[in-house]
C-alpha cells in the first residue's frame, strides 16, 4: 500500500493506529488519496463515509477535551447527520455502521472488531457532554444546536449511574412538544422524542406525533425536511435547524427519502410509527415516487404488508400505513 501510494511505511503505520490523523493532512492531499483508493477498487460507499467518520472524529475530540468557548464545539457548528450519529455509536458501543456491513477479507494480525472507546474515555466523553448540556441549557440560540445534539448523544450513555440523569433530562423537557413545526424548539423536541424512543419509551414519540406533526403543515415539512439532511437526501451541510422551516421542500430528492425511509423500516424497529408517518405524508407531497422507483415500490409494499399483519403499531400509524400500501400497490398494476 505504500508503494502504490508513494509514501513510507510508517505514513501508512501512522494512519491506521491513529498517529496521524487523516483530518491533519493537507486538503490536497487528501483529496489525491481518496482518488488513487478508488482507482485501486476501494468500495465506493466505504470511501463516501470518510467526510462523516472525521466529523465524529472531531465531535469526540471535542467530547473528550471540550474546547474552552462552547460555541467552538462541533455540535454548536453543524448539524450532524444518520452517518456521523452510527460512526459516533460505532466508537461507543461497537454497533457497526449500516453502510460498512460488506464482507471483508481476512487480515494479518491482531484487528480490534470496532473503534471502541476504552472504559475511560467514554465515561470522560458522556460526561463532559452532560456539561455541555447544563451549560447550553436556557442560553441564547446561538447554543440551542449545542444543546439539542449533545442532549440526544447523551441518551447513548445506557450505564446504570447516568440513566437517572438522561432520563430527568429528556422527561424535563417533553413541554416542547407543543412547539412550532421548524422552530429550534420543535427540532429539539423531536430530537427528545425519539431518544426516549430508542432508550425504549415509545409514548413521547406517538405524542409528538399526534401534537407536533400531524395535521400542521409547517411541520409536516420541517419533518420531512429534517429527514432528508438525516438519510443524505439533502447534501448541503448544514449551520443550524433554519432549513427545516422550508415548507415548499426544496433542495432534495425524493427517491433517496424514500429509500432511506424504506430502509429504515428494517433497522429501526422501535422508530416505526414515525417512519409510517413521515412516509405516508412523502408519499402525499410526492404522488408520483411509486412510478419513479418500481421496484423499491413492490419491496416497501411487502414490508409494509407485514408490519400491518404484525400489530404492533399505533392506530394512527395503522390508518397511515394501509393508504401507503394502497397508494404503492395501485401502482404495480
Amino acid at each position: 500500500m505504500a508503494e502504490a501510494l508513494s509514501v513510507d511505511l510508517g505514513t501508512i503505520q501512522g494512519r491506521e493506529t491513529g498517529r496521524r490523523p487523516l483530518a491533519n493532512m493537507k486538503a490536497g492531499a487528501f483529496l489525491e488519496l481518496r482518488r488513487r483508493l478508488l482507482t485501486f477498487g476501494a468500495d465506493q460507499r466505504t470511501l463516501g463515509l470518510l467526510d462523516a467518520a472525521m466529523d465524529a472524529d472531531r465531535i469526540i475530540g471535542a467530547a473528550l477535551d471540550p474546547p474552552a468557548w462552547p460555541e467552538l464545539h462541533p455540535l454548536a457548528g453543524w448539524v450532524h447527520t444518520r452517518d456521523t450519529a452510527h460512526m459516533i455509536a460505532w466508537a461507543l458501543n461497537g454497533t457497526l455502521p449500516p453502510g460498512l456491513r460488506c464482507p471483508s477479507s481476512a487480515r494479518r494480525g491482531p484487528v480490534a472488531p470496532a473503534p471502541l472507546l476504552g472504559a475511560r474515555d467514554r465515561n470522560a466523553f458522556f460526561a463532559n457532554l452532560r456539561n455541555a448540556v447544563d451549560m447550553a441549557s436556557g442560553a441564547a440560540d446561538g447554543r440551542a444546536l449545542l444543546h439539542r445534539q449533545a442532549l440526544y448523544l447523551t441518551s447513548y450513555d445506557r450505564s446504570p449511574e447516568a440513566n437517572a440523569w438522561t432520563a430527568q433530562a429528556l422527561h424535563a423537557r417533553r413541554g416542547l412538544f407543543a412547539a412550532q413545526g421548524g422552530s429550534p424548539r420543535w427540532a429539539q423536541a423531536r430530537s427528545i422524542a425519539t431518544a426516549l424512543a430508542r432508550r425504549g419509551d415509545p409514548v413521547p414519540l406517538l405524542d409528538f406525533i399526534d401534537r407536533s406533526i400531524a395535521d400542521d403543515d409547517a411541520a409536516e415539512a420541517a419533518n420531512l425536511n429534517y429527514w432528508a439532511y438525516w438519510m443524505g437526501a439533502l447534501r448541503e451541510p448544514q449551520p443550524d435547524d433554519a432549513f427545516m422551516a422550508d415548507r415548499e421542500l426544496t433542495g432534495w430528492d425524493p427517491a433517496t427519502l424514500l429509500r432511506g425511509l424504506a430502509q429504515g423500516f428494517h433497522e429501526s424497529p422501535g422508530y416505526v410509527d414515525l417512519y409510517a408517518h413521515s412516509l405516508w405524508a412523502l408519499l402525499t407531497a410526492h404522488t408520483w415516487l411509486p412510478q419513479a422507483s418500481p421496484a423499491l415500490a413492490r419491496a416497501l409494499a411487502d414490508r409494509v404488508t407485514a408490519i400491518l399483519d404484525g400489530g404492533s403499531i399505533s392506530p394512527r400509524s395503522r390508518r397511515e400505513l394501509s393508504a401507503v400500501h394502497y397508494v404503492l400497490s395501485d401502482h404495480q398494476h
